[in-house]
């Protein structure tokens, strides 16, 4: 038997071809000859001006040169140096502070004792989020203790530090590592899970145990979440102790910063109070940009987690 195909008549027809769009031509305007006085490099002191304009020291010391300006300005309106005093005697009030060597030592006290609390703050919000990190348990417990003490001011808890700990550095020390421990560790432990599973996985297949790998793999791919948290909690911890060393200042006769700006409250020399609050506030920044700053640059950029 056989199949005979039948082409319909239709399909004999050729495949029509689109239309061909006629070509035209499109005049642009005709650009404006640049003179050759256009065409000369900038002036040096725009170039000049441009390069410094570009490094950011200089833009941040311009911006406390105008808040000071400002302070200045304002002082001399108000024309009440007891309320509010100037800028200028205040800088006074700095000089003969840092020359005396006082202002410097009460630094000094309130330094070490944050550096106490802020270390043993960030042990343990390791060891926190690395068993958050591990475990189940550990991570119901992070989070359970989080949601409990987190929103808990570390101030408030300073009167029951009194009762435990008495007056001195145990107390400041307990009200310190709960400010730096709660931030660090929800930071870590957000870090922690931001990790790609490859990366655990390319670790387990190198025979890595738990411990190895929270070291090398997860805390270097969670620096930007760690370094983030390290600062909250120095944030944290810094006007923490200046206001538990405040609120020591009414019972007791030694102290840091906080104790230096009560008792000159007490004597009503505002000049040297708000000189206190000054040294508080270079410190900050001093710790900011340069210990911070040192650590993102041997951390995230070495390791290509930051942009340049």
């Amino acid at each position: 038997m056989t199949l005979i195909a039948t082409i319909s008549p239709a399909a004999k027809q050729t495949p029509q071809t689109p239309p061909i769009r006629s070509e035209y031509e499109c005049s642009l305007p005709v650009l404006e000859e640049i003179g050759a006085e256009q065409m000369l490099p900038l002036p040096l002191a725009q170039r000049l001006w441009r390069k410094a304009w570009q490094n950011t020291w200089l833009r941040k010391t311009s911006i406390l040169i105008l808040l000071a300006l400002l302070w200045e300005a304002a002082a001399r309106w108000k024309q009440n140096d007891l309320l509010f005093p100037t800028f200028l005697q205040t800088a006074r009030a700095f000089v003969q502070g840092v020359a005396s060597g006082e202002l410097l030592g009460y630094a000094a006290s309130s330094l070490i004792v944050l550096l106490e609390g802020y270390l043993i703050g960030i042990a343990a919000a390791l060891l926190l989020s690395t068993l958050a990190i591990s475990t189940r348990f550990g991570r119901d417990l992070l989070t359970t203790l989080t949601s409990m003490f987190n929103p808990l001011p570390a101030i408030a808890l300073l009167p029951l530090a009194l009762l435990w700990f008495g007056l001195g550095k145990g107390s400041l020390l307990f009200v310190l590592i709960h400010s730096v421990l709660w931030p660090l560790a929800l930071n870590t432990f957000a870090g922690f899970q931001g990790v790609p599973e490859t990366l655990r996985m390319a670790g387990r297949n190198y025979g890595l145990g738990r411990i190895r790998i929270v070291t090398q793999i997860l805390i270097p791919a969670a620096m930007p979440s760690i370094i983030s948290g390290l600062k909250i909690g120095w944030a944290f911890g810094w006007r923490t102790l200046i206001a538990a060393e405040l609120v020591f200042g009414t019972t007791s006769g030694t102290g840091g910063l906080g104790w230096y700006i009560f008792q000159n409250r007490n004597e009503l020399y505002t000049d040297k109070v708000f000189a206190g609050l000054a040294m508080v506030i270079m410190i900050g920044l001093l710790v900011d940009n340069l210990v911070f700053t040192t650590l993102e640059k041997t951390t995230l950029r070495r390791w290509g987690m930051q942009r340049i």
